[in-house]
């Protein structure tokens, strides 16, 4: 696998993990979903990302409230209240013994379609619903060495045209911005709002460090991630001073440090934008203090 906020260490446990849909489970070769379901057909889905440590879902109860404020948001009936779909999850992840260093990926879609169609009244049946646990442990050199980004043309669209904030299955315009940014030398895409100013990574939320205060942009056009809400909460409980906010390209290549957020790799620095190097490209003391805090931070609520 290519450098990314995604690397992982090679597992070959995950040959033999068991996939869960709709109820029952398959391996991974014969995991299957129709070609008439409506995730494949037309995107028609939300999705999470979940951390499994020492037995335990870290922020379940964050994940589980976007999870069904997406359903609801695309009037999609998942099916099942939260106590089943967490039954659900953990009844996945103990028919495959797993207790530690876990990545859970909950897909949801409208169900199966009678025919080609982006018509909800074309739905036959239930909505699909799969889970996978593979372990899954973040690749350490990339945390200790850092990304590099490269801004593309692909702007994060307005909330009237696809709300950024919606854990959706329509992620094409991200898979285009993160090749365009892979082949202009970089690991992963830095992507701008509708109005010019700093959005997102294609798959992660981008901060910067500038004049001792911690920046990320509005929020209003890139999804509302739950270790992005983290990192915010972290710092200012830990007396620094941090914004949501707009801001440019300029404060970016101006800034002290950089790094980018997520459920699976937690904080990842970023050395390296457009080809400039963000100070003296070493990752800053802000970023790594913010790293420990964040590692405390899990062990804290996984060990309640």
């Amino acid at each position: 696998m290519a450098k990314s906020t995604h690397s992982a260490i090679v597992d070959p446990r995950n040959e033999n993990v068991k996939i869960y849909i709709n109820g029952e489970f398959h391996s991974r070769e014969n995991a299957q979903i129709s070609v008439f379901d409506s995730g494949f057909l037309v995107g028609d889905g939300i999705w999470e990302g979940l951390r499994l440590h020492n037995g335990k879902f870290a922020f379940l109860d964050k994940h589980l409230d976007r999870l069904f404020a997406g359903a609801s948001a695309i009037h999609l009936d998942i099916g099942l209240n939260k106590e089943e779909l967490v039954n659900a999850l953990l009844e996945t992840v103990e028919i495959n013994e797993m207790t530690d260093d876990v990545h859970v990926r909950i897909m949801i879609t409208r169900g199966n379609k009678k025919t080609p169609s982006q018509h909800p009244s074309n739905v036959i049946g239930g909505p699909n619903i799969v889970i996978i646990a593979e372990h899954k442990v973040a690749d350490p050199s990339i945390s200790q060495e850092g990304i590099t980004l490269f801004t593309v043309t692909v702007r994060r669209p307005p909330p009237d045209t696809l709300d950024q904030r919606l854990n959706c299955h329509s992620k094409l315009h991200e898979v285009i911005a993160l090749i365009q940014a892979i082949e202009a030398g970089a690991d992963e895409a830095l992507m701008l709002d509708p109005t010019g100013s700093v959005a997102t990574c294609n798959a992660t939320n981008f901060f910067i460090i500038k004049n001792e205060e911690v920046w990320t942009s509005t929020g209003e056009y890139c999804l509302n991630g739950i270790t992005r809400e983290l990192i915010i909460e972290i710092a200012r409980n830990n007396g620094m001073k941090a914004f949501e906010k707009p801001f440019s390209l300029t404060d970016v290549y101006s800034a002290n440090e950089a790094f980018v957020t997520g459920t699976f790799g937690g904080l990842t620095p970023v050395t390296q934008v457009d080809g400039r190097k963000i100070a003296d490209g070493r990752i800053g003391k802000t970023t790594m203090l913010l790293q420990d805090l964040y590692k405390e931070v899990v062990n804290a609520e996984v060990s309640k």
